[in-house]
């Protein structure tokens, strides 16, 4: 049993959940990591001040994960004493929340598209509302360049990082999962004034992907060139500064053929990142591709919890 869901319940709920996101996207309005971005803002506001930032930053973090962990958690084992179905769906709508399958494709593929046509500014508006870097003076192939290496980064942070705590730990799980990834993005910046408070988080986000990253990276690899996408998973993952992005990108980029990485600009001044990747520049077109190897990527991984449903009935048998 897993967060007291049968492994039958755990697979089925999580076709369940990424079917939601799939017909739903993301909710137009109410999205609850809105209102807990809010709160994350707060408690920033409040804590990451004067000394001991670190254990400030921790403290912070604890004070917006766990309550919202543990009240859920409750919440689900109440009911799956006196309303299952009602839990049971609770469990897929929290799956629901916790991934972005839909959204990667929805804000990625109007980039394609404004590269496709040729219209460079509304492309670097587009790419500016997913991506960090400055993309004022960017040109097609950066941006082509950023929408891949979003897509596939993303791929592990928005899907299947959020799938892979889901099976270990049902609904609560997922949100834990999304709640740490969503804090590490707001607070895990080596800026002057995230880089001590934000440091906790980035650590813990970094722990949890640790397995789910290089689950990414091998299932990347199966859909594309994947001798490529494992030499440079192997080569050049080490060199990328987060430990879990480097496998993830380095792995897509091989199976996709393409080169990324490089130069892009950040807050104005121009930063030389390693290259990642064997075969071609990034073109728009690469984008689609980009999001069918993610999108197969989510479908596999079902595919997989479905056998081992299958395998796990039949053990008794033999």
């Amino acid at each position: 049993m897993i967060a007291g869901l049968s492994l039958t319940m755990v697979a089925v709920l999580a076709a369940c959940g990424v079917m939601l996101d799939l017909l739903l996207g993301e909710p137009k309005r109410w999205h609850p990591l809105v209102g807990f971005g809010r709160l994350a803002d707060g408690l920033e506001r409040m804590f990451n001040r004067g000394r001991g930032k670190r254990w400030r930053g921790a403290l912070a973090w604890g004070l917006a994960v766990l309550p919202a962990t543990v009240f859920v958690y409750w919440m689900l084992a109440e009911l799956m004493q006196r309303r299952p179905v009602l839990a049971f769906s609770l469990h897929a709508l929290l799956l629901y929340f916790a991934i972005g399958l839909r959204s990667l494709r929805d804000h990625t593929a109007p980039i394609a598209d404004a590269l496709a046509a040729g219209d460079l500014a509304a492309a670097r508006m587009l790419t500016a509302r997913i991506v960090s870097r400055d993309t004022a003076q960017a040109e097609a192939s950066d941006l082509a360049k950023a929408g891949v290496e979003s897509l596939l980064e993303n791929g592990n942070d928005a899907v299947f990082g959020a799938l892979f705590w889901f099976v270990v730990g049902g609904g609560p799980g997922a949100l834990m999962f999304r709640l740490a990834n969503t804090l590490d993005a707001m607070w895990g910046y080596r800026t002057e004034r995230f880089n001590a408070f934000g440091c906790v988080a980035a650590r813990i986000d970094d722990g949890l992907n640790l397995i789910p990253a290089r689950l990414t990276a091998i299932s990347y690899a199966l859909f594309g060139k994947t001798r490529t996408a494992l030499r440079c998973w192997r080569t050049q993952a080490r060199l990328w500064s987060s430990p879990n992005a480097g496998p993830v990108m380095a792995s897509g980029a091989g199976a996709l053929g393409l080169i990324l990485g490089g130069a892009a600009v950040y807050h104005g001044a121009v930063e030389m990142r390693p290259m990642l990747g064997e075969g071609r520049y990034a073109e728009g077109a690469d984008i689609g591709r980009a999001w069918k190897l993610v999108a197969l990527t989510a479908v596999f991984w079902l595919s997989m919890l479905a056998l081992l449903v299958v395998v796990f009935r039949l053990a008794p048998m033999l």
